[in-house]
């Protein structure tokens, strides 16, 4: 499986190879404190080999037409991931998620990634909803739901258990009649 996608001059998206573990498993090793504050997996990727299961697991979600997860890539580094949390063909929709390192913040990645699977969502899968959950607090990750016209549809109280308390969530979604098609 090959696939790489431009996102602009020195960004790209591309899928997981195995040998992707260490240096993926370096970069949230680098940002735990940074992506403890809203992902709830950060404390069980506790070595290579964890990073290597997600990287199997997310070819597997490829090879069963569940979507994928995807390095977002700067200057031929992993800066984060993007991906679907697969994809429920009968009502043909999916959510997103992503995370970034943050010495890769601030530079448009992630809205650009996103934007990327908004496109293989709509245009290649054929699906009419893409959703996007974002924590209540988290402003950063709000934002690019925001920038790339998603709609704020409302707040899942008490969505997720984050280490130590309960965080809502707003969900967001944009629908195929509303993607722009370039």
């Amino acid at each position: 499986m090959l696939f790489r996608y431009t996102l602009r001059e020195s960004a790209e998206l591309r899928l997981f190879e195995e040998q992707d573990a260490q240096e993926m498993y370096e970069l949230l090793d680098r940002n735990r404190a940074h992506l403890r504050e809203w992902l709830p997996f950060v404390d069980n990727n506790r070595t290579s080999f964890d990073s290597l299961t997600f990287i199997k697991m997310a070819r597997r979600q490829v090879s069963d037409n569940q979507g994928g997860q995807f390095a977002i890539l700067w200057e031929g580094k992993i800066a984060g991931v993007v991906g679907f949390h697969g994809i429920d063909w009968g009502n043909r929709m999916t959510s997103i998620g992503y995370w970034l390192g943050q010495e890769y913040t601030g530079l448009g990645l992630m809205t650009l990634a996103t934007d990327a699977l908004c496109k293989l969502a709509f245009e290649v899968y054929n699906l009419n909803r893409v959703e996007i959950k974002v924590a209540t607090e988290n402003y950063k990750s709000q934002a690019v739901a925001e920038r790339l016209g998603f709609t704020r549809e409302g707040v899942l109280r008490q969505r997720e258990w984050l280490y130590d308390h309960w965080v809502d969530h707003i969900v967001y979604s944009k629908l195929a009649s509303e993607w722009k098609k370039s």
